[in-house]
């Protein structure tokens, strides 16, 4: 199509400017010149897929490369897939605006169970046939990676190759494997099976699965030669990892428009309930050294007046005082604000909140997680409700009046008196701020509560345990709203169906690939979002292929049943989360990583926290 034509169509749409492309710092390349096209695909919309830290570090890894151009695709809107279809519009690259089904690689982060429809409506879009042995040609080549990968059985069928763990290394490497392939014109079947043998690689094509009659899972079996367990890619040493100086600046406002400084990865803690905090061990620092540097450059490559220090739990970053000491030094008089999200109850301090008072005074958000300390030592959250109010009182006295917690509903052992204590837990913090005499004058205390429902999820200890029940969220939620009975307090909480969905597909298994597309072809996509899910023809869908969603999300599993991610490796062993449950079960916690090691598998890479002299 010309680019009269498309633009004249692009003012038919909401917002042009997902759809557009040429932002400053994306990346033009002559087709020509390169031997390997990489569409970047995010299965949401342009404003989250463009605030996504992993995209930005490798879209800008394989740009640097000169054999290699990699493009930027995002799920187009309801308006904007309407005008796609009507007018024959393949899904195409930003960059080139050519289709991507010309490309050799299409990859997808999957950051949520929930983006699974849209994996498959952009293939459909791109006119690629969906399931995976329907492409016997060596390329487009259909591959994804993200936390969502640890359970990548739902779209076995789909996706050729997951990449486990990290992918600044092994993608280039699978990359460099495809090439020259393409160069002797090798077969699809040969170069995945020779994928297969790179660490962090998951073929899923090569291993056969064998149902019992109660339809859980007999076996996993690996065929030519591959490997019995895939075990996650993880980098080493930071520093030298590579992190890009410069990112694309939208058009458009995006969901989080701001420098990105990640300054760790993985979490010491192990909250039981938290697949992050396990899947992304061991904890892997950052020196403040290069945390500076590499903020200074994004700065001044790209004028934001904000940065975000991004890690699961920024407090908990060794050196936190000094890091903000250094960057303070520069951002002041510059006039760039300290962001610090995923800050911990248990270790802030005066001098923590005096170190970001004088850079953001909005609110502060906390995750206590549950309403009483029962609960939070069966989850193992290891912090106090005096800690809680404690923390709150440094806030209020350092003159925030808004506090945000976060919560948890439907946790393994909840009962009526955990949920009646979420409401008195935030009644506590209200009349802390009224008992202070510091308190800000003229000016009254807003204390919001948000409550997701519980998911199980692999990987970790409560990977055993049944989601609660739609019903049963429904009537813990209207109760949780009886026992509130404060103006001050403010309940947000989550949609029960869209958790339920999610629920199925966290724990799911390769018989609900048949079920994503069936619901697909029934129109479901961003189910995400509360104006397009439909539970209804999610349903539909199970129905017709014969399925139980219940079977996936409401179940009880033994500790010797047979996982559809058990042979997927991410150095967390079995043996640990039983050991896990079992305390939780008693209400015991585990101490955190760096006050005595619990033995979880991760320092099989030799490397962080595992290794740091105590």
């Amino acid at each position: 199509m010309d680019e009269k034509r498309f633009e004249q169509l692009l003012l038919s749409v909401q917002k042009p400017g997902r759809y557009s492309g040429g932002e400053i710092n994306s990346v033009i390349k002559d087709k020509n010149k390169v031997d390997v096209r990489f569409a970047f695909c995010f299965p949401d919309t342009y404003e989250i897929g463009m605030s996504h830290l992993g995209m930005k570090i490798l879209y800008s890894l394989f740009n640097e490369r000169e054999d290699i151009w990699c493009e930027r695709c995002f799920a187009p809107w309801i308006d904007f897939e309407k005008v796609m279809r009507e007018n024959g519009i393949e899904l195409f690259g930003l960059e080139s605006r050519e289709p991507i089904k010309n490309f050799d690689f299409i990859g997808f982060t999957l950051q949520y169970e929930l983006s699974f429809s849209n994996v498959v409506n952009m293939l459909d879009l791109a006119k690629v046939p969906i399931k995976a042995k329907e492409r016997t040609a060596l390329s487009p080549l259909v591959v994804a990676g993200g936390p969502c990968a640890c359970n990548a059985e739902p779209l076995a069928d789909i996706v050729d190759i997951f990449f486990l763990g990290e992918g600044e290394k092994v993608d280039l490497e699978v990359i460099d494997l495809y090439k020259s392939f393409k160069e002797k014109n090798g077969s699809k079947q040969d170069f995945l099976r020779a994928a297969a043998k790179i660490e962090g690689v998951y073929v899923p094509s090569l291993y056969d699965v064998s149902y019992n009659d109660d339809g859980t899972v007999k076996s996993v079996t690996p065929k030519a030669n591959a490997p019995k367990a895939v075990r996650k890619r993880v980098e080493k040493n930071l520093d030298d990892t590579y992190y890009p100086e410069k990112f694309v600046v939208p058009y458009i406002e995006i969901v989080h428009d701001r420098a990105v400084q990640e300054i760790f990865r993985g979490c010491i803690r192990g909250c039981r309930f938290c697949q992050a905090g396990y899947i992304y061990r061991p904890v892997r620092e950052k020196s403040i050294d290069t945390i500076n540097r590499q903020a200074k450059a994004l700065c001044e490559n790209r004028g934001y007046d904000e940065i975000s220090l991004s890690s699961l739990s920024t407090s908990d970053y060794r050196n936190i005082e000094p890091l903000l000491n250094e960057l303070i030094s520069w951002t002041e008089k510059d006039g760039i604000s300290l962001s610090l999200p995923s800050l911990r109850i248990d270790n802030f301090s005066d001098e923590l909140l005096e170190k970001i008072s004088g850079v953001r005074k909005s609110g502060l958000t906390f995750a206590p997680e549950a309403g009483t300390q029962r609960l939070r030592d069966v989850i193992n959250k290891n912090i106090t409700e005096q800690e809680i109010i404690s923390t709150c009182r440094t806030a209020f006295k350092g003159g925030y009046t808004a506090v945000k917690l976060y919560f948890m509903m439907g946790l393994p052992t909840e009962t009526d008196e955990d949920i009646k204590g979420i409401a008195d837990l935030a009644q506590k913090i209200v009349d802390e701020y009224y008992s202070l005499p510091e308190k800000p004058k003229g000016k009254a205390v807003n204390v919001s509560i948000s409550v997701s429902n519980f998911v199980p999820k692999p990987f970790t200890p409560f990977e055993f345990w049944p989601q609660i029940t739609r019903e049963e969220m429904v009537r813990r939620q209207q109760y949780l709203k009886e026992c509130i009975h404060s103006r001050k307090i403010i309940f947000n909480y989550h949609e029960n169906r869209t958790s339920f969905l999610e629920g199925v597909f966290a724990r799911g298994d390769r018989k609900l690939g048949e079920v994503i597309i069936k619901a697909h072809e029934k129109g479901c996509k961003f189910d995400g979002w509360d104006e397009c899910f439909d539970l209804d023809k999610w349903l539909e869908a199970f129905k017709e292929c014969g399925i139980n969603p219940e079977f996936y999300a409401n179940r009880m599993r033994e500790y010797t049943e047979v996982f559809p991610w058990d042979h997927l490796d991410y150095a967390i062993s079995k043996d640990f989360l039983i050991k896990q449950n079992e305390l939780a079960k008693k209400a015991q916690t585990t101490e955190h990583c760096r006050k005595k090691c619990a033995l979880c598998g991760a320092n099989v890479f030799g490397e962080g926290v595992c290794f740091e002299k105590r």
